[in-house]
C-alpha cells in the first residue's frame, strides 16, 4: 500500500469481478466473501484515496493480498477448456503480479535483495514519469480493471473470444512489463 487508495481501490475491483463470476457460478461462500471484501474495500477507499486520511499498513495489505489469493484459488469459473478456466484469474490478478515482476526483476537486476523495500513499484514509477498521486492511482485502477474485463469476458465467451482475448491480454501484460521496466529505479 505505497500509494493512496492504490491496494484498496485494485482489492475492490480483484473482489467485484470475482464476485460477479461466483454468483453467476452459484458458488455461494466464495461469492458472499468477494462482495464483503469489495464493499469494504470500496468503503475505505472512501477515507484512503488521496489525500488519504487512513491508511491500509503491512497489515491491512496483507491481509487484503490473503484475501484476494484465497478467492481466486476457490473461484471456479467452470469453462472449457480447462486452461480458460484457469486463465481466469490470472486475469484478474494481473496488475498485482505485474507489480511484483516488476519490483522482484528490477531488484535482481540491481543486485537488491528482492526482500528489501524500495521505490520500484508501478506506482512509484508512474509518478516518475509525470503522474500525481491521484491520477497514477486511477491509472492503475483502470489497468486492473481493463484485466478483470477481459477475464469476464472470457468466462462469459469462452469459444467465440476467449483465446483471442487472453492472447491479447498476455501481450498487452508483456507490453506493460518491458515498459515499466524502462523507467528508471529512483534508489
Amino acid at each position: 500500500d505505497n500509494l493512496d487508495g492504490g491496494a484498496s481501490g485494485a482489492v475492490a475491483i480483484i473482489t467485484f469481478a470475482i464476485f460477479l463470476i461466483a454468483v453467476d457460478r452459484g458458488q455461494l461462500l466464495v461469492s458472499g466473501l468477494a462482495i464483503i471484501t469489495a464493499g469494504a474495500t470500496f468503503g475505505f477507499l472512501l477515507w484512503n484515496r488521496f489525500p488519504a486520511k487512513i491508511y491500509l499498513g503491512d497489515a491491512g495489505a496483507l491481509f487484503l493480498g490473503v484475501m484476494i489469493a484465497i478467492l481466486t484459488i476457490r473461484l471456479d469459473p467452470g469453462i472449457a477448456p480447462t486452461y480458460m478456466s484457469l486463465m481466469i484469474p490470472v486475469l484478474f490478478l494481473a496488475v498485482p503480479i505485474l507489480d511484483t515482476s516488476v519490483a522482484i526483476s528490477s531488484r535482481l537486476y540491481r543486485g537488491i535483495s528482492p526482500f528489501t523495500g524500495g521505490r520500484d513499484h508501478l506506482s512509484h514509477r508512474l509518478m516518475r514519469v509525470g503522474l500525481a498521486q491521484k491520477k497514477a492511482a486511477i491509472t492503475l485502477w483502470m489497468l486492473t480493471a481493463a484485466f478483470c474485463a477481459i477475464g469476464i469476458g472470457v468466462y462469459y465467451s469462452p469459444n467465440t473470444f476467449g483465446l483471442p482475448l487472453i492472447l491479447g491480454a498476455g501481450f498487452a501484460w508483456i507490453a506493460l512489463l518491458i515498459w515499466f521496466l524502462r523507467i528508471p529505479h529512483a534508489d
